[in-house]
């Protein structure tokens, strides 16, 4: 009898074991023991989805529903998750002193968006160092400002809890009013921050500052991540601070000026993926909802753990229209040029990004009955992997849920991956003559 293996490529590969720990963690957040009170299938697998994607949307109160075994399991889906399923699976095949194959290598780079593959184990190497050491040293501080209010188990559990959720972008908190406690906490608010934007702003910039140290060596990726994460980080904070000056129920009902800037700075960056939030996220004028809807779908960094059509996206095709309006050519950013390939793809995923968002919109705005933009709002942020919420989500429908979870999972690999995956690629034989045709 002759057995017949279904051979599948990188990104199909990727997808499955995806799929395939999601649909675990949802039968262990459904064992009785995992939750305070029986939850139903669909929001086992909405809350699993949500961890391993990092996004940090919840149907319900992660802190009040679960117990502490369902935490450690939303928690460990998060560092999967926001880590990488392959780089776990290649960090085990090292340990285990196996060579890794050029198929698991073209996986690796799949899941984390590389270019090529040279480095990519070198890569996994450095992720695990790095990221076991940030999230150790920030569980320190936030226990040192925590421990004094909870207690030395509550206080370092907690810490633990927020410092894996922070780094991965995943937003899930055991408060749930997220950390608006905190508003006006400096420890809480640059701890947090800086976990989420140092796993946001991808591991190939770490890697790249970690052995050139200087800024001029540095490759055009990690310049332009560096570069623009400073600068719209800096514009979101003036525009949040500026837009909730005056509104009664955000920045106006704190009491200092320290607070409403702390505030405005938290608020600001937390939506490129990250997931907390200090204000109430539904008070907020609409003004800022629009602004937080741009940020939240630009994202975060390439093989970062966060979401987004990328930030490196953005500028590319940015750039792309500064260049065609001043009658150029050739894209050159930092005296480097860009091939067509890549503003391409930039394009594909920005497209592919908008086409599903219109078309999830579309579906909840028929079977939920709430305003279009806080619908919006819903799977903005879940395909940006943000978790921020105007309270849709605790309202869903089931098939609005089961919408949110596609959107998440798409969010989290990438549209690109998932046509990829679908795609059957052929080389083109025949090349057709040009012809013209009238635009715009």
């Amino acid at each position: 009898m002759k057995y017949r293996y279904i051979k599948l490529n990188p990104s199909q590969l990727l997808i499955t074991v995806f799929a395939i720990c999601i649909l675990i963690g949802s039968f262990l957040l459904k064992l009785p023991f995992a939750t305070t009170d029986q939850i139903s299938w669909i929001n086992a697998l909405f809350t699993a989805t949500s961890a391993m994607t990092v996004t940090g949307l919840i149907v319900v109160d992660t802190g009040a529903a679960f117990t502490l075994f369902g935490e450690i399991v939303i928690v460990s889906l998060i560092q999967l998750g926001g880590l990488g399923i392959m780089s776990f699976a290649i960090l085990i095949y090292m340990m285990l002193g196996k060579k890794i194959g050029i198929k698991e290598r073209l996986v690796v780079q799949q899941a984390l968006n590389q270019t090529s593959l040279g480095g990519v184990i070198k890569l996994v190497k450095n992720l695990f160092i790095f990221s076991l050491t940030i999230e150790f040293i920030a569980m320190i501080f936030l226990s040192i400002n925590w421990v004094p209010e909870m207690g030395w188990g509550q206080g370092i559990y907690v810490s633990f809890f927020h410092s894996i959720s922070a780094f991965n972008n995943a937003g899930f908190s055991l408060w749930s009013d997220s950390l608006m406690g905190d508003v006006g906490d400096p420890v809480v608010n640059i701890v947090i921050s800086f976990l989420f934007i140092i796993g946001g702003i991808g591991f190939t910039v770490l890697s790249d500052l970690w052995y050139k140290k200087k800024f001029k060596t540095l490759s055009l990726h990690s310049k332009m991540m560096i570069i623009g994460t400073f600068l719209i980080n800096t514009m979101a904070m003036i525009t949040v601070f500026t837009l909730e000056y005056s509104n009664p129920q955000t920045l106006d009902s704190l009491s200092t000026l320290g607070d409403k800037v702390w505030a405005s700075y938290f608020q600001a960056i937390t939506p490129r993926t990250a997931g907390f939030n200090t204000l109430d996220i539904g008070s907020l004028n609409e003004s800022t909802i629009f602004f937080i809807l741009l940020l939240m779908f630009i994202g975060a960094g390439s093989a970062s753990t966060g979401g987004g059509i990328k930030l490196t996206t953005f500028m590319v095709i940015i750039f792309s229209v500064s260049i065609f309006l001043r009658g150029k050519k050739e894209i050159t950013i930092a005296r480097r040029s860009i091939d067509q390939s890549f503003i391409l793809r930039s394009l594909a995923i920005s497209t592919m990004g908008i086409l599903f968002i219109v078309v999830a919109v579309f579906i909840l705005n028929i079977t939920e009955k709430q305003p279009f933009l806080t619908i919006l709002f819903e799977v903005i942020s879940a395909f940006g992997t943000v978790g921020l919420s105007m309270g849709l989500t605790s309202t869903l429908t089931f098939i609005g849920k089961v919408v949110i979870v596609f959107i998440m999972f798409i969010g989290k690999l990438g549209p690109l991956t998932l046509a990829f995956s679908l795609a059957q690629p052929k080389e083109e034989k025949i090349k057709y003559p040009n012809e013209d045709i009238l635009t715009g």
